[in-house]
């Protein structure tokens, strides 16, 4: 069942296996937004603005194809292309921009159908080179209160240091108390990363986020600067690096659910 907005705050790891071992781990904070209850939280919380510059922001123009128009008519768009409709409630799973500035290398879109089960997933990734992507995974007919499972091939490219010959493999315990996202990225060597998201929920007001943004401060350029130290760490360490092929024509790659067993 879906919530309301939320302050999810935890951490992120990254593992890489070949041709050489590197680790990362970095405390984080995300929200999860009700795309239908924007303007209202903007007008209850003090430190939260919808497309207007404050300490936390969220600009539409971010997400989707960028045009600025309201992110839950892109998000139904796509979902409607898929025969997946009519969705009652969008939550976003993201970074805010903080004092103007954002980058998201994954956003995830928690679509919820009139039962109050989840009818889809939306995982929307961008890369450096802003350029973005998005895979969908309809799951209609699924159990839904317990972990979500699917996979599909890589189309997007992301890091430099990685082939676009790669399978993700998803696991998803959806937005409660807690909430969980592991990926793992195989290619024809067998597991090449993993990269897991772990957080517990809070109340989203205005005293919760001046206190992420004490305990966690500039997250978002904090973010983006990771990104290119551990670059650089991992050509240090001697991995080369590949071309950067032109993003997919389609906006949207569909991802398959993976059937449970008994185990």
């Amino acid at each position: 069942m879906s919530l309301p907005s939320s302050l999810y705050v935890g951490s992120v790891d990254h593992r890489r296996f070949r041709p050489v071992s590197h680790h990362l781990r970095y405390r984080m904070f995300w929200l999860l937004l009700d795309l239908d209850g924007l303007d209202g939280l903007d007008r209850r919380l003090s430190f939260f603005a919808h497309n207007r510059f404050n300490l936390f922001s969220f600009h539409d123009r971010d997400h989707g194809d960028g045009d600025g128009k309201p992110i839950g008519d892109w998000v139904r768009a796509k979902l409607d292309e898929a025969g997946i409709s009519p969705t009652a409630r969008i939550s976003l799973l993201c970074l805010p921009r903080i004092l103007g500035y954002g980058f998201n290398p994954l956003s995830i879109y928690f679509c919820y159908g009139c039962d109050g089960g989840i009818d889809a997933v939306l995982y929307e990734v961008h890369n450096t080179f802003g350029e973005r992507h998005s895979y969908l995974v309809d799951l209609r007919g699924q159990d839904t209160d317990a972990a979500l499972r699917h996979a599909g091939d890589k189309r997007f490219h992301v890091s430099p240091f990685m082939d676009m010959q790669m399978r993700y493999a998803f696991r998803v315990d959806p937005p409660g108390e807690r909430m969980t996202v592991a990926i793992k990225g195989n290619d024809e060597g067998g597991p090449l990363i993993t990269a897991a998201l772990s957080a517990t929920r809070r109340d989203l007001s205005d005293g919760q986020l001046l206190r992420v943004f004490a305990t966690h401060p500039l997250l978002t350029l904090k973010v983006i600067g990771a990104i290119h130290w551990h670059a650089l760490r991992l050509w240090w360490k001697g991995v080369g690096l590949r071309a950067h092929p032109l993003p997919p024509e389609e906006g949207v790659t569909k991802l398959h659910p993976k059937q449970r067993t008994a185990s």
